[in-house]
């Protein structure tokens, strides 16, 4: 036996008559019983070669989608990482396990309160109902998550033939997609039921945040190490520079990667090269252009028309603490659930031409924040997006008199 477990091919056509065994409706427990008394373990590499195989002798796409999460149920523990390469803080694959930490975290709340539905008193229902509405409001954030691997990561691997399983992958994305969509409209229907919830929990709310897991297991033991041993490490860094466009879901990186050849550049490479601005009154170099935004005593964050979060200010006093992984999100998902309707209420209004302008105030920790929302048009009037502004005022309201004299505080 110990001939054949170190043999790559036998592995692989044991491999692959474990999963084709799967397919015909054996239960994934005699499988992955099989699997450890015939190979113990197996190289993630191998497991995609058989993935791909499969696919080239005939096996529709659509089967192996359908069977795809026995597949790594059967394998979870049981693929040898002990060759994947060590990942360097900051680098893509870093950021996106550590966004599955978050991810995972997420399910974890949010499936734990799904299991004590049961028992929970009637009175209690409509809070609960409200924290499952924000953790499922979070886990949409996966859409930028999947959508880096999607058109950053996926095409790099396809240009060296790695065509199947990126397909199969990508599949199961758009399934997780459709579970969190209907998962926030059941928990967002008017007085739905505890009954209703529980008999829901079942068929789409657990099955959206296992697939959410599974997916985290699919990328750490098989894709992320494929995809380390097959990028070189300028394809990396392409996929670094452009991963901002699309944002982070969940987190936001801690350490800026960059390899040691790349010239010295970051996110701000418009400020380094002396970009600038010309508008109808005036002109700003990039670095000035920032440097005022950030220095008006206000937060700024601007939502384009198609109500995705595109900037941030990032002034020394923030009022409401802002990361990266907004950018790109929908500005629905960024309020709490109970507030969310007045979000879509503006975004109409602003959108019709029925309001330019909304304003609010509220004392938060003994300050006085003045909040408001304007429309952006563009000379035909067109909608461009809205632009929040928030500032304290509580200084302001307690100015008197006047002040003509220069006087530095």
């Amino acid at each position: 036996m110990s001939e054949h477990i170190g043999n790559s091919n036998y592995r692989k056509t044991k491999l692959k008559e474990l999963i084709l065994k799967l397919h015909e409706g054996e239960s994934e427990e005699s499988v992955r019983q099989e699997l450890l008394q015939s190979l113990s373990v197996i190289p993630y590499g191998e497991v995609v070669e058989v993935e791909q195989e499969l696919l080239e002798e005939g096996l529709p796409e659509s089967e192996i989608l359908k069977l795809c999460d026995a597949h790594s149920a059967v394998l979870h523990g049981n693929v040898d990482l002990s060759a994947s390469k060590q990942i360097p803080p900051g680098h893509p694959v870093d950021v996106m396990i550590n966004e599955n930490k978050q991810l995972k975290e997420v399910t974890t709340q949010a499936l734990r309160i799904l299991s004590s539905l049961n028992n929970l008193p009637g009175e209690d229902l409509p809070e609960t109902i409200l924290t499952l509405r924000s953790l499922f409001n979070s886990l949409i954030d996966v859409d930028k998550h999947y959508q880096r691997k999607e058109y950053l990561i996926f095409p790099y691997l396809e240009k060296i033939g790695v065509t199947g399983p990126p397909k199969v992958m990508w599949g199961k994305h758009d399934e997780i997609r459709e579970l969190l969509k209907g998962s926030l409209e059941i928990l967002e229907t008017e007085g739905i039921s505890k009954e209703e919830i529980i008999a829901s929990a079942e068929l789409i709310l657990e099955p959206a945040l296992k697939g959410v897991n599974e997916m985290t297991v699919k990328e750490e033991e098989i894709l992320f190490p494929m995809a380390m041993d097959a990028l070189t490490e300028a394809d990396w860094y392409e996929i670094h520079k452009q991963s901002l466009e699309i944002g982070f879901c969940l987190y936001d990186p801690e350490t800026e990667w960059k390899p040691e050849w790349a010239e010295e550049e970051d996110i701000n490479e418009a400020q380094k090269s002396g970009s600038t601005f010309q508008l109808p009154t005036g002109s700003f170099s990039a670095e000035e252009l920032l440097s005022i935004l950030n220095t008006l005593p206000i937060d700024m964050t601007f939502v384009d028309k198609n109500d995705k979060v595109k900037y941030f200010s990032q002034s020394p006093e923030r009022i409401f603490q802002r990361n990266r992984a907004i950018l790109n999100r929908d500005v629905r998902n960024c309020h709490p659930p109970a507030s969310a309707y007045i979000v879509d209420r503006i975004l109409d209004d602003f959108k019709s031409g029925k309001q330019s302008r909304a304003p609010f105030w509220i004392n938060k920790g003994g300050k006085f924040i003045h909040i408001e929302y304007f429309a952006l048009r563009n000379e035909k009037g067109e909608y461009l997006g809205t632009l929040e502004v928030s500032q304290d005022l509580t200084r302001y309201r307690e100015l008197e008199g006047e002040q003509r004299i220069l006087s530095y505080k």
